[in-house]
């Protein structure tokens, strides 16, 4: 079969047409062939940023620039990044536009460190990158950003000052470098008075080390009479060391222990002590022998010439005598009777 003319040249410039197409779509960040993973990142200055501009993580480019929109009021431009690489991005990971005078803007994605992973159609946070000038002098002399940041905050110090200082301010400090100069006035004094106190001839400090000196001369003279005190103290707890106090200790705690019985024995109705201090018998007896006691005297005082007779032609009453206690009066108390 033969082809003709016509056809190659139609098949070859469709296929022109069609490299042609991938090529521009490769020159913007798409892919055929390829799986892509969109990210969304929201700027409020892309600084040049184009579409098919390059995508870096840790210096490798991973993806491109897919396209850019923004609103009618333009505060917030959204830009879609194209990830050409199967890349794992952490979610606190953080998208930074670099700009380039020399060469193409493009975007570094910063690390982070999470464990979780942003998702296809995510959206990625972004940073604000410093302006050329500063990244160039912070890389030339680190020394001149931070001069830069100080004389910011001098001038703002300065401002202050002069805000701060006016005619009762100044006013103040006059009064206050005064009280200075009659400050330094007292301290001259009292450097002169502290000059008097240490002088070595007249001072206060020196009579107080002569006092010392001769305090301590005086022990010095009486050394030897200090030892004999020392040495008679030594031989006085020596004679104490000597005493056999854990002995007599023992002996006292036997004699407590004796009187702890005997005490103990005083408390029973056993021995001889133990009963007549616990017994009743013997008040009742004393009871008994007081009662007969009473009821002799009542006899007594009712039929006196049963013991005394006073009559010449008289006869002594001599009934029998009582023998036996009455049983009313037996271990009973007495009971006074109504005269």
């Amino acid at each position: 079969m033969k082809i003709s003319n016509e056809t190659k040249i139609g098949a070859l410039t469709a296929i022109a047409i069609t490299m042609l197409v991938m090529g521009f779509n490769f020159l913007k960040g798409k892919t055929f062939f390829s799986k892509n993973h969109k990210l969304f990142a929201k700027y409020t200055n892309v600084q040049g940023l184009l579409k098919s501009n390059p995508v870096f993580v840790n210096g490798m480019q991973v993806g491109s620039v897919f396209d850019i929109q923004a609103n009618e009021t333009m505060k917030e431009i959204v830009v879609t990044i194209n990830l050409t690489k199967e890349v794992n991005l952490p979610i606190n990971s953080v998208a930074i536009i670099n700009p380039n005078p020399l060469g193409t803007t493009r975007i570094d994605i910063k690390l982070g460190d999470a464990t979780t992973h942003l998702k296809k159609v995510d959206t990625i946070k972004t940073q604000a990158s410093v302006g050329i000038m500063d990244a160039a002098l912070e890389r030339i002399d680190p020394v001149l950003g931070q001069v830069k940041g100080a004389v910011k905050s001098l001038d703002s110090v300065l401002a202050n000052i002069n805000s701060v200082v006016d005619a009762n301010a100044k006013a103040n400090i006059q009064v206050m470098l005064f009280n200075l100069n009659k400050t330094t006035a007292s301290l001259t004094s009292s450097s002169a008075s502290l000059q008097t106190l240490l002088n070595t001839q007249t001072g206060a400090l020196a009579k107080s080390l002569n006092n010392v000196s001769s305090f301590t001369g005086n022990l010095a003279n009486n050394n030897d009479k200090l030892t004999s005190v020392m040495s008679n103290l030594d031989k006085t707890t020596e004679s104490f060391s000597k005493l056999d106090v854990e002995k007599t200790l023992t002996t006292l705690n036997g004699t407590i222990t004796e009187l702890k019985n005997t005490i103990g024995k005083l408390n029973t109705n056993t021995g001889t002590a133990g009963m007549l201090l616990n017994d009743t018998k013997l008040y009742n007896n004393l009871t008994a022998t007081s009662n007969k006691l009473n009821l002799l005297l009542d006899d007594f005082k009712t039929n006196p010439k049963r013991y005394i007779s006073f009559s010449v032609f008289g006869k002594k009453n001599k009934g029998p005598m009582l023998m036996v206690p009455l049983p009313d009066t037996v271990n009973a108390p007495y009971i006074n009777l109504k005269q």
